[in-house]
């Protein structure tokens, strides 16, 4: 069973009938039973980093998630700010994240010379070859709402990345940790296989 972590914000509910399309239980969870009982975790959300990393360490789901990703070694799934949220540091309120993979969160600046927020479809091109990237290819297309980007520090933690006028990490990983900039909640069939991949590894 999948848990898709409640912490106050995210899309949840979409995620949540994607995985039912694709016949996967889930649950949608913020407490230690349940999040012990799931043999994989999603980890979504919308907004503001400061927000989110706030609610997580508010509700003591911060000591739970990083048993669950560290000690566990749950397969857990980071999606759009659930993604920036596994990294070390954003400048999205200057706060710590919960420092899952060495990098920070930057803001796409002004003189890229880029449309901000960076909203729609675009390609990803896969760097590394793990179970979530199967089948995954340079002409599929997911769906971007951000204003802010991953920045690991190495570059062996890029899963993919994507041409915005600049290039970008869209997807980042540290073995069972994994995360996405896009939502493959919104991204029709492209987003199924994606997360089709996630339920199978």
């Amino acid at each position: 069973m999948v848990g898709i972590i409640d912490y106050g914000v995210g899309n949840l509910a979409a995620i949540k009938n994607m995985l039912k399309y694709l016949g996967e239980e889930s649950v949608i969870t913020s407490t230690p039973h349940e999040i012990d009982q799931c043999s994989k975790l999603i980890l979504p959300g919308v907004g503001r980093f400061d927000y989110g990393i706030n609610e997580i360490k508010k509700s003591g789901l911060k000591k739970v998630l990083d048993y669950a990703a560290l000690e566990d070694k749950k397969p857990i799934l980071g999606i759009c700010l659930g993604m920036q949220l596994m990294l070390e540091y954003s400048e999205e309120g200057n706060c710590e994240g919960l420092g899952w993979i060495k990098g920070t969160v930057n803001r796409f600046s002004e003189d890229m010379n880029i449309r901000v927020p960076h909203m729609g479809w675009n390609n990803i091109s896969v760097k590394i070859d793990n179970g979530i990237t199967n089948e995954l290819n340079e002409t599929d297309r997911f769906y971007f709402v951000h204003s802010y980007y991953a920045c690991p520090d190495s570059s062996l933690n890029i899963m993919f990345e994507t041409d915005y006028g600049v290039s970008f990490a869209s997807g980042i990983c540290d073995g069972n940790i994994l995360g996405v900039q896009f939502h493959p909640e919104k991204s029709h069939k492209y987003g199924m296989k994606l997360l089709k991949n996630f339920i199978n590894m």
